[in-house]
């Protein structure tokens, strides 16, 4: 269940842009919690090797849609719950 609630979230992922943006603006949030933030995401684009490689097209990306989902759900658990509550968000991701 847990596989198709991440799923769910990846096709929805655009709507969770202005949340990301508002965390690291926000100053209810921990500079701690935004620098684990940032440093899971650049370690994420920085880092050349893929768990199945992206050229098999569907599986491909199943490894970048578990860690982005994964980043996020970090985010969102990290989160104040006013920022939670603004968008609605909850920790079942």
């Amino acid at each position: 269940m847990k596989f198709f609630e991440r799923l769910r979230f990846v096709f929805k992922f655009w709507k969770s842009i202005p949340f990301v943006v508002e965390f690291f603006l926000s100053r209810e949030v921990d500079a701690y919690k935004k620098v684990l933030s940032i440093l899971l995401i650049l370690t994420y684009i920085l880092f050349p090797f893929d768990l199945i490689p992206d050229f098999i097209y569907l599986l491909g990306i199943f490894d970048d849609i578990v860690i982005t989902s994964f980043i996020v759900e970090r985010m969102v658990k990290w989160a104040p719950d006013t920022l939670k509550e603004k968008y609605r968000l909850h920790e079942k991701i």
